[in-house]
């Protein structure tokens, strides 16, 4: 791909727009037809996907520009239904790329695989006998999945905990083998839930105990990725605020969420706002990357922000995303569904690395660009000028009525769909 600049690009009609990002050479022929199709979901691929199928549910595809990571241009593919979402992070993003873009790293990909063993007469022998025959039980989790294996990846550690061994309830006293295992570029729940399925017999027989569930877990924190970025002052003016007048507002809203769990919701959500489009774009599993994201954010006892943002010598801002990203480029719904290849063939993500270092970059410019409203003009103001040509068509406005009556109401400030159903009929008439 050539650029993700592409000044102008939201004044363009759709069919310019994909145009435009084929002039750039931002995805194939074959993408290009996946998003010209006018069933870019065909019913029999969705009816073989999940169960009771009757239709499709089609989603606005949105495309982040602008970003520059580790040096690298990308148009980010983003599924979203919620507007300004991607005009925010495309601003930041602009932003970033004038600083010198964001900085992104992951650690090896490894996924966490857990086996509950319950009714053990001694819990710390069970604990020794399973870290005794750790060597024996790594060989039979990659006999039960070789093809992961051959790939360089596999079953490459456990670790066992003992859980409420004082507690009265037989209920509650368990003990947990964590089995950690490389998916390579695949999400890897399938592979993980084999592997931990093929050791319940031999855990129940070195134990003693009965095993009963056996499935990965989604608190992914030996998967992470993390994306950083620096920002001088003068590139966050705004208006008739200053730089550091953004900056320290920022600032401040952060350590409101560091400090307080109401307001930790609401911005966190706002980060998810940047990563979950980018996550369902690509054929992930959206609630698994929340649900780890959500209990990464309180892995210390109390549910707080999942970014810091810090001055540092020169007074520039600086911020950090660090989050498990258990996500996949091969496996599940990303090679059945056409969307999801089209999206990765956009992104032009070589590796699950590589893609889960995107989707946190987004997440920060995501919580960026709302901490910068909401240090400034507020939220709202944006959000509610895009969201009037929602509430035009909500009102029956269609066509070239749809921008008369958006900005109307816009000037008018009165974005509401009763407002929004008087201009149409007036204009009508």
């Amino acid at each position: 791909m050539q650029t993700s600049r592409i000044p102008g690009f939201y004044k363009q009609t759709v069919t310019k727009r994909r145009e435009l990002l084929k002039n750039v050479e931002a995805f194939t022929e074959e993408a290009f037809h996946v998003l010209s199709s006018p069933e870019p979901l065909p019913l029999d691929t969705a009816d073989n996907m999940i169960e009771n199928v009757i239709g499709t549910f089609p989603l606005p595809l949105g495309t982040g520009l602008n970003f520059l990571i580790n040096g690298k241009e990308y148009i980010v593919p983003m599924v979203i239904e919620e507007p300004s979402v991607v005009a925010s992070a495309s601003h930041i993003a602009k932003i970033v790329r004038e600083a010198g873009g964001f900085t992104t790293e992951a650690t090896e990909r490894v996924m966490i695989g857990q086996i509950q063993v319950v009714g053990c007469t001694d819990f710390h022998k069970a604990k020794a006998a399973l870290l005794y025959a750790e060597d024996a039980l790594i060989e039979q989790a990659n006999a039960s999945y070789p093809s992961i294996v051959k790939r360089g990846g596999g079953a490459k550690e456990i670790d066992v905990r003992i859980l409420n061994e004082d507690a009265t309830s037989s209920y509650q006293q368990m003990l947990v083998l964590h089995l950690y295992i490389n998916t390579c570029d695949a999400m890897g729940a399938n592979i993980i839930n084999t592997m931990v399925e093929s050791l319940a017999p031999t855990v129940e027989a070195l134990t003693g105990g009965k095993v009963y569930l056996r499935i990965l877990s989604n608190l992914a924190d030996r998967c992470l990725a993390r994306a950083t970025c620096t920002v001088p002052p003068h590139l966050l003016k705004t208006g008739d605020f200053s730089g550091e007048e953004v900056r320290d507002g920022v600032i401040h809203a952060y350590e409101f969420a560091a400090s307080d769990p109401y307001r930790a919701v609401t911005h966190n959500k706002g980060i998810m706002n940047g990563i979950d489009p980018v996550v369902i774009a690509t054929g992930n599993d959206w609630r698994a990357v929340e649900a780890g994201a959500h209990a990464y954010a309180a892995r210390d006892g109390q549910y707080t922000s999942m970014t810091t943002w810090s001055v540092d010598a020169e007074g520039n801002l600086v911020g950090e995303l660090e989050l498990p990203m258990s996500v996949g480029i091969v496996g599940g719904s990303i090679n059945v569904h056409p969307m999801a290849k089209a999206a990765l063939d956009i992104l032009h993500a070589s590796s699950a690395q590589e893609l889960s270092q995107v989707i946190v970059a987004v997440g920060l410019a995501q919580n960026l660009g709302a901490l910068k409203a909401l240090a400034t003009d507020g939220i709202q103001k944006g959000h509610m000028a895009l969201h009037s040509r929602s509430v035009a068509i909500a009102a029956g406005a269609t066509g070239e009525l749809i921008d008369i009556v958006s900005k109307k109401l816009v000037e008018i400030n009165e974005i509401r769909v009763g407002k929004a159903k008087e201009l149409v009929e007036e204009y009508i008439k």
